[in-house]
């Protein structure tokens, strides 16, 4: 696939569309069993992704994937029960429509990863049909108080499984900000990389696609913030091999 473009928004059917088809990812799309989708659904007061924006995502996947491939929405709401978030924004009319799978990530089948490169958890629970399946981070490009900036990488924290990181007298997530969220941003993405970031910044004119890093970091231009200034993508440039390449090489479609 093509490393990243951004493609000037007209319509989310429309330019989803032409901008998955530009990245090539079709091609990449006939290699996989499962796919996952993965929208920001953090809690009914965040800036949750538009079951519209991923409509037009999943109809592409649908559309060009292998017959035998399945495909599925999956988060880990923070502080409320994921299938009422899915229910109340819609996402649960959306899986009926093209007959999908919804994966609540709160619980779901783990996996036990150890890694010597966590620098801060010793051990991470993490949901095992992620390991098997190509992710697709569709975030809505958004300020956010806790992580500065809701990109595709900070997305990837709905991930962690609330069975295990809630606290003892609270539903919310508190035992992955026991240290700055950065670190538990890093650790998660240890893990796994989301394969392909689609970020919804429609309400900056566009909408963006490809490697995560690299997408985060274009993403934070339009917000008009310097991507070293924001600790999670920082630590990541540092850790990740993705960065090494060249950040600002990306194609704008007018």
């Amino acid at each position: 696939m093509t490393k990243g473009v951004s493609i000037k928004f007209k319509s989310y059917q429309e330019t989803v569309s032409k901008l998955l088809e530009l990245i090539k990812l079709s091609q990449e799309l006939q290699k996989h069993k499962k796919i996952i989708l993965k929208p920001s659904l953090k809690n009914s007061n965040s800036s949750v992704t538009s079951p519209d924006f991923v409509e037009a995502v999943l109809k592409f996947c649908l559309k060009h994937k292998t017959p035998e491939t399945e495909v599925f929405i999956a988060e880990g709401s923070d502080g409320e029960e994921t299938m009422e978030v899915f229910k109340n924004r819609k996402y649960t009319n959306l899986a009926e429509k093209y007959s999908i799978g919804l994966v609540d990530l709160n619980n779901t089948e783990l996996q036990e990863i150890r890694d010597g490169e966590f620098l801060r958890f010793s051990e991470i629970n993490y949901p095992k049909i992620l390991l098997e399946s190509f992710i697709i981070s569709l975030p809505r490009l958004a300020e956010d108080s806790e992580t500065e900036i809701q990109g595709s990488l900070s997305n990837m924290l709905g991930v962690f499984p609330a069975y295990y990181y809630s606290g003892i007298f609270s539903k919310n997530k508190t035992k992955i900000r026991k240290w700055n969220i950065k670190y538990s941003i890093h650790d998660i993405l240890k893990c796994k990389m989301p394969q392909l970031a689609i970020i919804d910044a429609s309400e900056k004119g566009f909408i963006l696609a490809g490697l995560p890093l690299s997408m985060d970091i274009q993403a934070a231009k339009l917000l008009g913030k310097d991507w070293r200034s924001i600790s999670h993508l920082r630590l990541a440039h540092e850790s990740f091999s993705e960065p090494k390449k060249k950040t600002e090489e990306l194609q704008i479609i007018q």
